[in-house]
């Protein structure tokens, strides 16, 4: 065996496809029972391993030599066999300290609060040390420093969550409130799933340089993988394999007026980035096992909002799919957050005569004109990019990707 990932128990890992990548070797996930990860190493049949929760430190008395970083850490993520001799080394560093440049924070000079005060937080507080901060800050559940105590922080420089809070399917949560430090100049979370987690989602309301883990998740291979075969692999490649993982995993979401096109235009966009696509309408009415003109006869147009939102919020926990919405998915602002936090919104338009009503009760009792005044602003509100539906589908489609390409 060449290389692989070692880890008790590992589901769906980005590890190989990172790797491969990266460098193209070969690369496996070698899911292992604690009881035989020191037999593992007695045989040194593998060239690299990569280690994940929870052997960090178990790994550590295996190796032959400790690199110093990740012996001031206590963890080790990467293992390098050179001739029979084993190399214990932290990447977690270099990824963190990558997404921190990458994301434009920089902590040299300020106060550093990180949230959290496990294995992930002791990699982060050695990038802080090495990035300049000039004083770091754990805050924990316990101790002098928790979350009661959180005020006497407030002129805090830079954020960092290393908590699992806020992480799916616990989306829309977040361990602290955002505006408890109206001096910050960046947010990191290490999370990655979701994409923009309410944490982030409060610095990018308010104008602050922030980035999820994702980023950071890449780049610690990247290192690795200069370490498993000696050679110097260009940045290029690095953000060439970030943006390949982040075109699979992210959402994109289509929004738009009452038959402008969203089902069929998601459907044809979805075979072509070989994504899955969810039909929210169409999961609204398998839910309440009747028609949507019944649901707003017999139960009401808010009943309708509020299944709606219930499905927007299973739906916007998912990954890599394509999302079509009900016209009046913008109504409601709660629906948001939701559809943003892994997701590019694009509002697909349409000319209004071209609008077809059958079907749709908000279409059959309001003019087109009058329904397109009153949404125009939230659909703008919502979206992060725009897509003409007026031509052939394929143009659309090609128009929706070139904007996707440019984000």
């Amino acid at each position: 065996m060449e290389y692989g990932l070692l880890g008790e128990k590992l589901g769906h890992s980005f590890s190989p496809q990172l790797h491969r990548a990266l460098a193209g070797y070969d690369y496996r996930l070698l899911p292992t029972p604690r009881e035989e990860v020191e037999e593992l190493f007695r045989r040194r049949d593998f060239r690299g391993l990569n280690v994940t929760i929870p052997y960090k430190q178990t790994v550590i008395p295996l190796c032959d030599e400790i690199d110093p970083r990740a012996s001031a850490i206590g963890a080790v993520n990467t293992v390098v066999n050179r001739g029979g001799r084993l190399t214990g080394y932290n990447t977690d560093i270099d990824g963190l300290i990558y997404l921190a440049k990458r994301a434009g924070v920089d902590m040299a000079g300020k106060k550093v609060v990180i949230l959290g005060s496990g294995g992930t937080s002791r990699t982060a507080q050695a990038a802080a040390r090495e990035l300049g901060a000039v004083e770091i800050v754990v805050v924990s559940r316990r101790g002098e420093d928790n979350y009661e105590t959180l005020p006497r922080h407030a002129d805090a420089g830079v954020l960092i969550n290393t908590t699992p809070v806020g992480m799916y399917p616990g989306c829309g949560e977040a361990p602290v409130e955002i505006s408890l430090f109206p001096r910050l100049t960046g947010v990191l979370d290490v999370v990655y799933n979701p994409l923009r987690t309410a944490l982030l989602m409060g610095a990018e309301e308010r104008g602050i340089p922030a980035s999820c883990g994702l980023p950071m998740l890449a780049a610690q291979a990247w290192r690795a993988a200069e370490l498993f075969t000696g050679e110097d692999i260009p940045e290029s490649r690095l953000e060439a394999a970030h943006a390949d993982l982040l075109r699979q995993v992210r959402n994109v979401v289509l929004i738009g007026m009452p038959g402008c096109g969203k089902s069929t235009v998601g459907r044809a966009l979805a075979r072509r980035l070989g994504k899955e696509f969810l039909d929210l309408d169409q999961l609204v009415v398998e839910e309440a096992r009747k028609s949507i003109p019944a649901i707003f006869a017999q139960e009401g147009e808010e009943a309708f909002r509020a299944m709606e939102s219930r499905i927007v919020r299973r739906a916007g926990g998912r990954t890599g799919c394509v999302i079509s919405t009900g016209g009046g998915v913008v109504t409601r602002r709660e629906n948001y957050a939701p559809l943003h936090q892994n997701g590019v919104l694009v509002h697909l338009t349409r000319s209004l005569d071209l609008l077809p009503k059958a079907g749709r009760p908000v279409s059959q009792r309001t003019d087109p004109a009058a329904l397109w005044r009153q949404r125009e602003g939230l659909y703008r509100a919502f979206a992060d990019a725009e897509a003409d539906n007026n031509g052939p589908l394929e143009a659309t489609l090609e128009q929706i990707e070139k904007e996707l390409n440019a984000l």
